[in-house]
């Protein structure tokens, strides 16, 4: 036996032998935090100081050596985070992981994003190239400072490659994918419901909310009516069953900006209030710095977040303006409707054929031989993979595939003295359109859009593919600042955007729609700005905790006063359903099994409802998800109407729909939660914060991942919190002010989890404490020499 006894010993030190070098390769990738490092790409000497958690701040004697020190630490903190978004946007991640990213790569490739960065890199000014090059060198600096490898490359046996510049302008693609997802599926869908339904029905199926609005402007929209007429045979019999009959009114890809005037802000400061609703991830989308340096026109000192794989703050302050960002959610991007040629090779324009120009992209696959995708492109876009009317193609016009779409110009905001300045630069800057929020240090606020805004010329509806060929309908370059929409020193010194409507008249013409949220947030923050005088930062981040769920309130009226009489509750054993509808549905809190009735209810009502539309979107490739079109506007409307002839074919009248609604919400809950009294908001809506690896390896999960508890908030409030989808920042900030400031994020700033700072803000933002907007007493200090 004693031969035995040896080759498990000697297995068992193999075996810890294995463990004690990965340990060692791990420890070796994590970032250096204090000493002196020789970066040969510095100019001067550069001190990286971190706080407790992992806060940056760098200090440097100029612009872009602090570019290379941001570079620099992103790439030893985020690398993994950074890779992914570049081969994300390009189409690239299936030479990383294999062919199962491929359905991905083939749909990112309709864009050339790879190709339209490199000419986006060589249209940029010389001084946005020389920031872009100093955070790449950064970048290839801090890769190579690494004692190992980011473990991600170690589990999945790959080397990371270099940065280049392209890979910068890749990385804000990224973020037109994420903000800007519909590409033309919109428009589409709007075009198939306009042909199936008669112009009073898509007209009341379209409109804005009446009841929920909230434009900046005080501009509103009058209510349309249920059409007299007959309700249409798409609307009434499903002539094939939806699969996915999802609804989307409420676009929390977004985000929540307000802002108060010095007449509102506490000792007469102006204060703005950030917090950008994205998909959760580990690690997060933004990494908090402070940066300062010297130049010729002297001190610079900002603070904020910024994006990895890009050199500049995205929303913080400077100290003369602070700025945030709600997505505008208007109309970025058109469908353009093609006459093919009976080959399908060329296309007509002004009476002559012109050819569609072929580009064969060639597909890196990890583990497998490449795959070449053919993308055809027209002079206005590639062809989407849509379905068209034979002898027809649909392309898509974008922003994001223009020159304009995609710059640095957002470094201007650095440097910008107030508010009027800041409008001004806000024009030719190419980011995904958004609605910028400003206050400066004169107590002053403003609003206007910040991105590539196309001058449309036609009388075309842009909500649907449109014909260009004969040239009256067309984009005419882009829209200078004096052209853009703006709110500079609004009467009441108060101002908010949450992807609703947030103008009217010609304004609204020029911005068009891209899906506008149904306006219940914005409304309610609206409300509570205009309900005091006065405010500090702690109430302005109370206004970002807000999970008051009035939005649900006439639902739940709905089912106490109509839906569940007495003779229903009886007859199938309601009478808990009804007690905790009429005691905790007032918010949604994570213990409110009441509030989780409700919604489920009302979403259930609302799919039965509109289960044929769904079915006849579907059948063509197309969701009910995809229509710029909020459900609850018509639905509610057809619901108080109760007109029998608008009843589905599925319901013999709208007191069957509403209560099959109830009792297959209900089934459906107690099914997924095991009871009526588990089935709470909380239990529903878990934090859902994973790393993209984890899935692939479950028992290193608890280690990838952050801690995921029960949260409150909702789509229809100011705290958005949907099943992984929410705050991923939250920001409040006086310019010149900014030690009073907040600043949260989800997470923490390293994406090592071996890191110290792996957690560091993710307790607080959990909890919806406040920190500080600027980095506490320094811990570390890292010192880059040339």
């Amino acid at each position: 036996m004693t031969w035995l006894k040896r080759i498990f010993g000697g297995l068992a030190l193999l075996v810890l032998l294995l463990a004690l070098g990965l340990w060692l390769a791990l420890r070796a990738s994590l970032a250096p935090l204090d000493g002196e490092r020789r970066v040969a790409v510095m100019t001067a000497p550069a001190e990286l100081q971190r706080d407790a958690r992992g806060y940056l701040s760098i200090q440097a004697g100029n612009r872009l050596d602090v570019a290379r020190a941001l570079g620099f630490v992103h790439a030893q903190e985020r690398f993994f985070q950074m890779d992914l978004m570049r081969r994300n946007a390009a189409g690239e991640l299936s030479a990383l992981v294999g062919d199962k990213a491929l359905p991905l790569d083939k749909a990112r490739r309709l864009h050339r994003f790879r190709h339209r960065a490199e000419v986006a890199v060589e249209a940029l000014r010389p001084e946005e190239r020389a920031l872009l090059q100093a955070y790449v060198e950064g970048v290839n600096a801090g890769l190579g400072a690494l004692g190992s490898r980011p473990p991600e490359y170690l589990l999945l046996r790959q080397t990371p490659r270099p940065w280049v510049a392209a890979d910068t302008v890749l990385a804000a693609y990224g973020m037109y994918l994420d903000l800007q997802s519909a590409q033309g599926r919109d428009d589409v869908a709007m075009g198939l419901l306009h042909d199936s339904v008669p112009a009073d029905w898509y007209a009341f199926l379209t409109q804005h909310s009446a009841d929920w609005q909230a434009a900046l402007d005080d501009s509103r929209v009058s209510a349309l009516p249920v059409p007299a007429s007959t309700m249409p045979e798409a609307m009434r019999t499903a002539r094939t069953a939806c699969s996915d009959c999802g609804l989307r009114d409420a676009r929390d890809i977004g985000s929540n900006n307000f802002a108060v005037a010095a007449a509102h802000g506490a000792q007469g400061r102006a204060i703005v209030a950030n917090d950008m609703h994205l998909d959760l991830r580990v690690p997060g989308t933004w990494f908090k710095a402070r940066m300062q340096w010297q130049d010729a026109a002297g001190r610079h000192d900002i603070a904020g977040v910024t994006l990895p794989g890009t050199p500049l703050l995205v929303v913080g302050s400077n100290g003369r303006v602070a700025w945030g960002f709600t997505n505008s959610t208007a109309n970025w991007a058109d469908v353009v409707t093609l006459s093919l040629n009976a080959a399908g090779t060329h296309y007509r324009v002004a009476g002559q054929e012109r050819p569609l120009q072929r580009h064969v992209e060639r597909i890196e696959v990890a583990g497998g031989e490449p795959v070449e995708l053919v993308v055809l492109e027209s002079e206005w876009g590639p062809v989407m993979p849509q379905k068209a009317a034979p002898g027809r193609a649909h392309v898509l016009r974008w922003v994001a595939h223009d020159v304009e779409g995609m710059n640095l110009r957002l470094m201007a905001m650095e440097t910008a003295a107030n508010v009027d300045e800041a409008v001004r630069l806000a024009a030719g800057t190419g980011v995904p359109a958004q609605n910028l929020m400003l206050a400066d240090a004169g107590g002053r606020i403003a609003w206007t859009i910040i991105g590539a805004m196309p001058r449309r010329v036609g009388d075309d509806d842009a909500d649907r593919p449109q014909d260009w060929s004969d040239g009256r309908s067309r984009w005419q370059g882009y829209l200078s600042a004096a052209e853009q929409p703006k709110v500079v020193d609004p009467a009441d010194g108060r101002l908010w955007t949450a992807n609703a409507r947030m103008v009217g008249g010609d304004a609204l013409k020029i911005l068009g729609n891209g899906g506008y949220d149904l306006g219940a947030r914005g409304q309610q923050i609206r409300d509570q700005l205009r309900a005091r005088d006065s405010f500090d930062e702690a109430a302005l981040h109370a206004i970002q905790l807000d999970h008051r769920a009035l939005f649900l309130q006439r639902w739940r009226q709905l089912l106490l006063d109509q839906v569940l009489t007495p003779e229903f509750v009886a007859a199938h054993g309601l009478a808990d359903y009804r007690a905790e509808v009429d005691k905790s549905a007032d918010a949604a809190r994570p213990d409110a099994v009441g509030y989780l009735l409700v919604r489920s209810f009302r979403q259930q009502a609302l799919k039965s409802l509109f289960a044929p539309l769904a079915g006849l979107l579907e059948a063509q490739g197309l969701k009910l998800a995809d229509l710029k079109m909020a459900p609850e506007t018509p639905g509610w409307a057809l619901i108080q109407a109760a007109r029998p002839d608008t009843v589905p074919a599925a319901f013999k009248s709208w007191p069957e729909l509403l209560q099959r609604a109830v009792l297959d919400s209900r089934q459906e809950l107690v099914a997924k939660h095991g009871s009526l009294a588990a089935a709470t908001w909380g239990a529903e809506n878990p934090t859902k914060m994973r790393h993209p690896l984890s899935a692939a390896l479950p028992l290193l999960s608890g280690w990838l991942d952050q801690a995921s508890q029960g949260m409150a908030g909702d789509s229809h409030m100011p705290r958005v919190h949907n099943q992984g989808h929410g705050q991923s920042e939250r920001m409040v900030v006086s310019p010149g002010h900014e030690e009073r400031g907040i600043l949260v994020i989800p997470g923490g700033q390293s994406g090592h989890p071996l890191s110290p700072f792996f957690r560091g803000d993710h307790a607080a933002w959990l909890a919806g404490e406040p920190l500080p907007f600027l980095p506490g007493a320094p811990e570390h200090r890292l010192v880059l020499r040339p």
